[in-house]
């Protein structure tokens, strides 16, 4: 009987095919053993035509784990199964051996060293050719003895030489140990090792690599910078240097940090996109900028700090992409062929609305039924993600990076943006763009007479797709807030010089009225911080609030809104739960959360106090809404934006805004001290935000950017 040994290192993706292979293999008289290296719970696959054994799991990871030291997947599967007592008696019976997928072809090699009468095949075809052969009498000859020696032989210097690299990886992770970084030997060891004369490239940079990090780690970050340095000048391929620089970055990036090498990685790549711009490379050239962009515009150095490098000095942080060719090109105004039309007469004025997904709909809802209404107006709305055509568009910034570079010469990509969006822009006077990634697809392309108004009103301005957008296509910028357009003269290098959009600041469209319903008397003593599943709505700033109010009267409870810690994603959001969590041990009892809210106006009316505890915001739909709802508003003078010259002291009534957790104990325990005082101070404060921000005042300023006639009645 001929016998087969299957190995399969992950779960088969046909596994029909599969089960049919070993009901054929069965019916020729073939005995088949299958090992899977992992769970068969993982597989629906009908294994009834052959053996199967499933490596234990946990003695696989142990395996590894002590030999390989992160070894790739396919010798890791090896290391893995080399001393199963399963595996290998069935490996020293088989006479074909067969490797189902890439992990494990190195896995049979060895095999097949062991046992050099049997055949080793990749896939199940050769396998069938090789069962074939033997029952037509073909089988391979025998290994002779000489092969059997060389075999072998191979077998020993490749176990010796495995062992020794093994005690020397055990070796090196003993002196990284976070003690012997820590000290100025063991640094000062490591720097002169990864600038060591005649090591390769590829050797240096993995090894930079590892003590860059171990640095860190150990608290060494300008040991870190020193010998990434030390082994960059060392390198002789600028992509390899370039490729170690942007590994550190990347990594530290993951783990919630700026990198400390982010200038000269950022430097370094935009080195080497100038340098395949000169030599008419456009496409390795936006791979470049676009890692530099990504490294640049990333969450945790724009979003996830206590403020942001563009407020605290743009000039200095944009220097390596302004001073570059590449970045030039990147920014280059291309400006139009013709203006936009005047407002046509004779016919409604058509409104094209246009955004990214479903996460802008909530601040589009009353501008939709507005237009919807209005007789002099034909509105579309269109949704990037509502289109396969269109969303994948917006997951091709590369493609819009390449294009730029380019000159603005028509690419395939733009080309294919221009054909779905030309009968929009043919169909309307006005685009109102609400996401800034339709805004570089919008721009992308001469819009032609058709008027672009584009709105901002997140800190996705912060982001690559604002830099991507070129503002001498947009007619009119859009601010929801003073602060968001000082933030915006600082992130985006177009709006210093060059043509510049008419720029105005309208608050979002809210429907207010709909939050002002009554409150029953309990609700005084509950706060609230909406949307309370990030860091920087910091929620720990509210529970230092509720602390020092529960000192005075245990009544005071804290309602945070938003997805539970279990849900959070991100390093540094879920760095900030787990700290969240710690805080809130002493207060459990004494904070609910609440997820999945669909009636956020029902919610607030069990809300006596609504908190903005937050580090940044771009206007904060959420307090002004509670603010609306009755509830006594507290706001944080928002330290990220602190060196803006507006923020929320000058957006909102100067005695809602405070500095510190004890001004706002004082504030709360002041305006809640009796039913009275709370009602009256709650409802000054909805009459405020009723008067100020509500659709039905908002959206004279909207009739006015669209040149909708005031007189008109539908609202």
């Amino acid at each position: 009987m001929i016998e087969m040994l299957i190995i399969a290192g992950a779960a088969p993706r046909q596994e029909a095919v599969l089960s049919e292979a070993l009901a054929r293999f069965r019916a020729q008289g073939v005995r088949v053993r299958l090992v899977c290296a992992f769970p068969l719970e993982l597989t629906s696959l009908d294994t009834s035509s052959a053996e199967v054994y499933a490596l234990p799991k946990a003695e696989a990871k142990a395996r590894v784990k002590r030999l390989a030291g992160g070894a790739e997947p396919s010798r890791a599967l090896w290391l893995g199964i080399r001393r199963d007592r399963v595996v290998r008696g069935w490996a020293r019976t088989a006479d074909i051996l067969v490797s189902l997928d890439a992990v494990s072809v190195h896995t049979v090699w060895e095999l097949a060293q062991r046992n050099l009468r049997a055949d080793a095949c990749q896939g199940l075809g050769p396998a069938g050719r090789a069962v074939q052969a033997r029952l037509d009498g073909r089988a391979r000859r025998r290994g002779t003895v000489g092969a059997a020696t060389s075999a072998r032989a191979g077998i020993v210097v490749r176990e010796t030489r495995q062992r020794a690299a093994a005690a020397a990886k055990r070796s090196v992770r003993a002196t990284m140990a976070p003690a012997v970084m820590r000290s100025a030997p063991g640094a000062r060891f490591w720097r002169t090792v990864v600038a060591a004369p005649a090591l390769p490239d590829r050797v240096r940079g993995g090894l930079a690599y590892q003590v860059h990090l171990r640095l860190l780690n150990a608290d060494r970050a300008d040991q870190a910078v020193a010998a990434s340095a030390a082994a960059v000048r060392r390198m002789h391929d600028r992509r390899a240097r370039v490729d170690l620089l942007t590994r550190e970055a990347k990594k530290e990036l993951g783990m919630g940090l700026i990198p400390v090498c982010l200038r000269e990685t950022v430097t370094a790549q935009l080195t080497l996109a100038d340098e395949l711009l000169a030599k008419k490379n456009a496409h390795k050239a936006a791979q470049a900028v676009h890692q530099a962009l990504q490294l640049l515009y990333h969450r945790v150095p724009q979003l996830e700090q206590s403020g942001s490098p563009l407020v605290a000095d743009a000039d200095a942080y944009l220097a390596p992409l302004l001073g570059s060719t590449a970045g030039q090109a990147l920014l280059r105004q291309r400006g139009r062929a013709v203006p936009a039309a005047p407002t046509p007469t004779g016919r409604p004025r058509r409104l094209l609305v246009l955004t990214r997904d479903a996460s802008r709909d909530h601040y589009l809802d009353q501008l939709r039924q507005r237009y919807e209404l209005a007789p002099d107006v034909e509105l579309r709305y269109v949704r990037l993600d509502d289109d396969p055509v269109s969303d994948k568009f917006a997951r091709e910034r590369g493609a819009v990076v390449e294009h730029l570079l380019a000159g603005g010469a028509a690419t395939p990509f733009s080309k294919r943006v221009l054909a779905w969006l030309q009968p929009h822009l043919d169909w309307a006077d006005t685009v109102f763009v609400d996401s800034c990634t339709a805004g570089a697809l919008v721009t992308l392309n001469d819009p032609g007479d058709t008027r672009i108004v584009l709105r901002l009103h997140n800190f996705d301005l912060t982001g690559i797709w604002a830099q991507l957008i070129d503002l001498s296509r947009v007619d009119d910028l859009v601010y929801v807030s003073d602060h968001l357009r000082d933030l915006a003269h600082a992130a985006l290098p177009q709006l210093r010089a060059g043509r510049r959009p008419a720029e105005h600041v309208l608050p979002p469209g809210l429907d207010l009225r709909a939050h002002a319903l009554p409150k029953p008397p309990e609700a005084r003593f509950t706060l609230a911080v909406v949307g309370a599943d990030t860091a920087a709505k910091d929620a720990r700033w509210a529970v230092a609030v509720l602390r020092l109010l529960r000192a005075e009267d245990r009544r005071y409870r804290l309602l945070l809104v938003g997805d539970g810690p279990d849900s959070v994603t991100g390093t540094n959001n879920k760095r900030y739960q787990a700290e969240l969590v710690n805080d809130l041990a002493e207060l459990a009892s004494a904070v609910t959360y609440l997820d999945e809210v669909t009636d956020v106006a029902q919610v607030l009316t069990g809300v006596g106090v609504i908190l903005s505890s937050s580090t940044r915001e771009a206007f904060h739909c959420a307090l002004v809404e509670g603010a609306a709802s009755g509830a006594v508003p507290v706001v944080r003078d928002w330290p990220f934006l602190a060196d803006l010259p507006h923020g929320p002291r000058t957006l909102f009534p100067a005695d809602w805004v405070i500095a510190t957790p004890d001004d706002a104990a004082k504030r709360i325990l002041t305006a809640t001290s009796s039913d009275d005082t709370w009602r009256a101070d709650g409802a000054a404060a909805s009459a405020h935000a009723l008067s100020t921000w509500d659709w039905t005042v908002v959206r004279r300023g909207y009739d006015e950017l669209f040149g909708v006639p005031a007189t008109d009645p539908a609202g």
